[in-house]
């Protein structure tokens, strides 16, 4: 019983450990798709997107890792969320395929670039909402009846998942314009700066009223978050989280270019902590713990070892690519 109990923690960190890496790096290329109308066509889209060109497509990697694992180590939590969450996930990967698409052929066919800026911007658009209204909706609860989803096809539609939906999209285009500000130079890194202010506003925000909004929810979150001794622990979260938004605004301020990335990350690194404090250890909230939706313990040793090997060769393997194209972008960029 305790091996299994220490494996099934491992897996929940892992795979937690996979939708990081996946927010990390496929947040601002999906933050840069979401800003990509507020650049001047010309210069300053293609260096846009050049600054993602040549590690874009390994990004969903990491979101390959954290769905496979899902469905690989919980697969009682997979069977409930999929049936609850089907247009989001379709909608999500519908987005995924316009954007992917439109980035290849934006270059190859300049007679419709128009149309396929569009594909992209939208696609990253609606891929970054349906993934905020997936989170929403866990959050928020999901019928279970006999193991299964018991709920109806529109349950994930609330007010809440909207607000959840519109902060991952502000979130991601906060990345996004940090990472900018980051890779490129002269106007468009002076654009990107005015549009990172304006999306660390509406991160904010956006995050203090699902802050505010989720205890709400279930008297559960309530306890978790309010109720001594809870509070404690759990108040260090919005603590750190308002230092890093003040470090992030005076990085921006003071013209530093790598910092506010850093930054932005550690509020999204501390979005997973209230996340984490507000489920812990439910996987479906209310319904389904990490240890009723575990696979068997050998089922997870099995895997486990796979991803002992396969996980640092995906790190070193991202770690060089990025290593490899640091630096601004220049004009001719990658293409």
């Amino acid at each position: 019983m305790d091996v299994n109990f220490d494996l099934t923690v491992i897996w929940a960190f892992i795979i937690a450990f996979g939708v990081f890496a996946y927010v990390v790096m496929d947040g601002f290329d999906l933050g840069i798709g979401i800003l990509f109308p507020s650049f001047k066509v010309g210069e300053g889209r293609n260096r846009a997107m050049n600054s993602i060109a040549p590690v874009w497509d390994g990004n969903e990697t990491w979101l390959v890792l954290g769905g496979g694992g899902l469905f690989a180590a919980f697969p009682l939590a997979y069977a409930i969320v999929l049936p609850a969450t089907y247009p989001l996930i379709i909608a999500m990967l519908l987005g995924l395929v316009f954007r992917g698409v439109a980035f290849e052929f934006r270059w190859r066919d300049p007679a419709h670039r128009p149309f396929w800026d569009l594909a992209f911007s939208g696609g990253s658009f609606v891929a970054a909402m349906a993934q905020g209204m997936t989170l929403g909706a866990i959050l928020q609860g999901i019928e279970v009846s006999n193991r299964a989803y018991a709920g109806s096809w529109w349950d994930w539609l609330t007010p809440y998942t909207l607000l959840t939906g519109l902060g991952v999209v502000a979130g991601y285009a906060l990345l996004g314009a940090t990472w900018l500000v980051w890779k490129l130079d002269g106007t468009p890194q002076a654009h990107a700066y005015k549009v990172a202010k304006r999306a660390a506003v509406a991160t904010l925000v956006l995050l203090v009223a699902v802050s505010l909004y989720t205890p709400l929810l279930d008297e559960d979150y309530w306890t978790r978050w309010f109720e001594m001794p809870n509070v404690l622990f759990a108040a260090q979260v919005p603590l750190l989280t308002a230092i890093l938004a003040f470090l992030l605004f005076r990085a921006l301020a003071k013209r530093h270019e790598a910092a506010p990335f850093w930054f932005a990350l550690g509020i999204f690194l501390l979005g997973m902590a209230g996340l984490g404090v507000s489920m812990w250890p439910y996987v479906v909230p209310g319904e389904v713990t990490i240890w009723d939706a575990a696979a068997p313990e050998r089922s997870q040793i099995f895997m486990l070892v796979g991803v002992a090997l396969t996980l640092p060769l995906i790190l070193i393997y991202t770690g060089w690519a990025y290593w490899v194209f640091r630096g601004k972008v220049g004009h001719e960029g990658y293409h």
